[in-house]
């Protein structure tokens, strides 16, 4: 999995973040396979900044909350982690504190599947997915949204800076349930 932000003991609190993004090898990005929107932005300031690379420039939201973000899929995709870019130092107010993540088919039918405070972060944020049971390490759904319920000091819009969406690598070798970590193995894993 990625390098946590730190996490409290309390569940679902993080704290922090992290300056640079770290994302082990297994995994891979899914966010140019989706269709994006949100529920509202700022002229300048819309869903197109939340995938640019460039964390100088953010998403800002308009109107009530929640302020929602929304990730459709083509076809049914394993999810394992959100990484989010959030600068506590520079939006104040404009970051979100608590989110909620939802997942299912469409938006008919989303079920929040992790719900996070974040306190006062700054840099990447990393949400895993993952359930309570061990087993289950991702989420496998047509449709990801994010909610942002609130945020710091009772900002009523919201800053983000990127969102990337992370999930497995699929195996390199059809049909093989295991995996090989060596040029070698690889080499000889087939018979002809």
């Amino acid at each position: 999995m990625a390098t946590e932000s730190s996490e409290s003991e309390e569940e679902g609190k993080i704290r922090g973040g992290n300056d640079k993004l770290i994302v082990d090898d297994d995994l891979r990005e899914m966010s140019k396979n989706a269709a994006w929107s949100v529920s509202s932005s700022k002229p300048g300031n819309g869903v197109n900044t939340l995938r640019d690379d460039n964390l100088e420039t953010y998403w800002q939201s308009d109107g009530l909350q929640p302020h929602l973000i929304n990730i459709q899929f083509q076809k049914k995709v394993k999810l394992q982690l959100v990484v989010l870019y959030v600068d506590f130092k520079l939006d104040e107010s404009y970051t979100p504190s608590k989110i909620s993540i939802r997942a299912g088919d469409g938006f008919h039918n989303l079920k929040e599947i992790k719900s996070v405070e974040l306190v006062k972060p700054t840099g990447w944020v990393c949400v895993s997915l993952s359930g309570t049971d061990p087993r289950e390490f991702f989420v496998n759904t047509f449709m990801l949204q994010i909610a942002i319920l609130s945020n710091h000091l009772n900002g009523r819009d919201t800053h983000i800076r990127q969102i990337k969406v992370y999930g497995p690598r699929p195996n390199p070798i059809p049909r093989q349930p295991f995996h090989f970590t060596s040029m070698e193995f690889l080499t000889y894993s087939t018979l002809r």
